[in-house]
This record gives structure tokens, sequence and C-alpha cells, in this order.
């Protein structure tokens, strides 16, 4: 699933020399916390922050005072004086799985998404990330996450949706994840349902191992010094 199907693309953007408080109005106005920075011809050159802007307002005790030296101070400070120039950015044709490995890499809360020539298309976010991912597990709809243990060979899988759909239910989604014991895998089917006891009960027949999915979550964390 591509970026540019996922991504914000009507962006609010900001020009360089606007001043501090307009971003500040603007985030507040459109509940947003980046601001894409950029020029006459719609070309990326950086993105501002909630955080930048905090840091750059002078301490609150001092806008308080409301006195004219606070607010000529307030007043120079420029969106090209607090901007990140050369922002991290993404390409329409980036993953979903792309954005989220970039996310956890670099601790950025969103990305501009730009094409060849650096003209800016969108912006990508963790809630737009969230967003797409509750739409491709289905997990939008009532139902029942499972968690089964399978060995790790060709044939499991099927095995497990051939018995759910002889029971005539629906997948909303279903994930596949390591498991820390070798040669095992743990299968996460999100079925459209909540009478999961007669699927529950078919799959211990054949000789499947159902786990708690929080339970399995929580046993298998690392363990920490």
């Amino acid at each position: 699933m591509f970026i540019n199907r996922s991504m914000t693309a009507r962006v609010v953007t900001i020009d360089k020399d606007a001043s501090v408080l307009k971003a500040k109005e603007i985030m507040k106005t459109h509940e947003i916390r980046h601001l894409p920075v950029v020029d006459k011809d719609n070309r990326l050159i950086g993105i501002v922050t909630e955080r930048d802007i905090r840091s750059a307002m002078p301490s609150i005790a001092l806008q308080d005072q409301e006195s004219e030296e606070a607010k000529k101070l307030i007043a120079k400070i420029r969106i090209e004086d607090i901007m990140t120039k050369n922002p991290i950015t993404v390409s329409p044709t980036y993953t979903l799985q792309d954005a989220l490995l970039l996310i956890q890499k670099t601790r950025v809360g969103a990305f501009p998404v730009v094409d060849d020539r650096g003209i800016l298309k969108g912006i990508i976010s963790i809630r737009d990330l969230i967003r797409a991912f509750i739409n491709v597990l289905g997990i939008g709809e009532p139902g029942t996450l499972l968690c089964i243990l399978v060995e790790e060979k060709v044939g499991q899988l099927k095995k497990i949706v051939d018995a759910v759909t002889e029971e005539n239910i629906s997948f909303g989604s279903v994930l596949v994840a390591r498991y820390w014991d070798e040669g095992k895998r743990a299968v996460f089917p999100y079925l459209l349902t909540q009478n999961v006891g007669p699927i529950k009960r078919k799959l211990e027949k054949l000789g499947f191992e159902l786990l708690d999915p929080m339970e399995w979550y929580l046993d298998q964390l690392p363990k920490t010094g």
C-alpha cells in the first residue's frame, strides 16, 4: 500500500518569512503539529514543528507581562530562523511499511511527501498511518483477535484459513509474527465474529495451540536487567 493513498494531500503550509506567531495560530486553527515550509513554487525548503515554536518563544513569564519589549521580541522571530532545513522526506511511491520503519528509526512524527523535483505533494503522519492500518487490518469492525501458535512450515496457515472459512467466519486480517521458540510462529487472525468458541475448539482438535494475545505479547518481551 503506497503512501500517496494514505497521506494528507491538502497540506497546510507556511512561508519562511512568516512570523512564529502566525505559525502558532495556524497550528491551533488546524489542530496540527507540523508545518512544511515551501517557496513560491511549492518546493519544500523546511519544516517547523510545535516543539520548535515552543522552544523559540520567550518564557511564559515574559509573555504574561505583555510588555512592549516582549511583543517586539516575539515579532522578530521568523520561521526561517527556527525551521529544520532539508527535513527527512519520503516519496509518494514509499509504502506504509517504509514509513513505519522510518518513523521507528528517526523518531520523527511526520514526513513531507515530495516528488523528484522536491515539490510538496502531501504529508504522512503517525495519525495517517494509524488510520491506514486500521482500515487494512479491518479492526474498525467488531470482531475477535486470536493467537495461534504454529510450527514454521508450509501449509500451516492454509489449515487455519480452511478451518475458519468452513465455519462461515470472515477474516478482518491475518498477521504472522515471529515467536521466541525456534521453529515456531504466532498467527493472529482477526475474525469478524464474537462467537469464537466453536472455531477455537476446532483449531485445538487440529493440534494447534491457542494463546491469549495479550499474554503472548507480555510474556515474550525481552527481559532487561
